[in-house]
């Protein structure tokens, strides 16, 4: 017996010096990797142009305020069909209004008033004006958030082809590393990335109504809505192998 385990002993010292050679080299296989970031930086057109016509009524009852806010929203919807663009409701809601009564020194109680917003977008700034034109004048509605922005149709490409040439700056300053101790950048091994824009809502100049937009930012001495185009950045944190 005496044997037996002296003999089970060495085989398990056997296999854990086996076991830590083994570790050993795969330690030593290890490739060198340097992490570094890259950038690129362009723009995209505006390709779409929008605007918000919000309709809002006030009544006595939340059903006369919601059927007349309804039925102008209908009658806005009709006229559309007229212009090449695309519509959606973005906001419906009704609640009761009240304001401070200064002589009695209370809330008074008005109403109900009733939201209806329909943005309405199209490729051509000309429709967009258009339409800002039919509605001037309309009672209970209201432009608002008049906007140039990038489709997201045109703006994946751009943004998929900035994102190469950000991982070839990342390679670019990898071998610049690498060159210090006489080795290059080899394959990539792992990457992330972000994205940023400025596509924003602009001009934004709050409510706009019975009237077309007259804000210099806004129009050229054309009275053509203009708009830069958009800033796109994207970033990418890239690990390279170095050979």
């Amino acid at each position: 017996m005496k044997k037996t385990f002296i003999w089970i002993g060495t085989v398990i010292g056997a296999a854990a010096v086996l076991s830590l050679a083994i570790g050993a080299v795969e330690r030593t296989d290890m490739p060198r990797t340097i992490s570094v970031n890259g950038e690129c930086l362009t723009t995209a057109p505006k390709d779409k142009t929008a605007i918000t016509l919000r309709v809002t009524t006030l009544a006595p009852t939340a059903v006369e305020s919601v059927r007349n806010a309804t039925a102008q929203a209908a009658e806005i919807t009709e006229k559309l069909k007229s212009v090449p663009v695309e519509m959606q409701t973005t906001q419906f809601n009704s609640y009761e209004k009240t304001e401070w009564n200064r002589d009695e020194q209370k809330s008074v109680t008005l109403g109900i008033e009733t939201t209806i917003a329909i943005e309405v977008s199209a490729n051509s700034i000309t429709s967009i004006e258009n339409v800002l034109s039919m509605f001037a004048g309309m009672q209970n509605v209201f432009s608002e958030n008049l906007r140039m922005y990038t489709s997201p149709e045109v703006l994946k490409p751009i943004t998929e082809k900035c994102l190469g040439v950000a991982v070839e700056n990342a390679r670019v300053r990898a071998n610049a590393l690498a060159n210090g101790d006489g080795k290059v950048a080899g394959k990539l091994i792992s990457v992330s990335y972000g994205t940023q824009t400025n596509d924003i809502a602009q001009p934004a100049y709050g409510l706009m109504r019975s009237k077309m937009v007259t804000a210099d930012a806004a129009i050229n001495t054309g009275g053509t809505i203009v708009a830069k185009d958009t800033d796109v950045s994207v970033s990418v944190s890239a690990v390279f192998e170095i050979k």
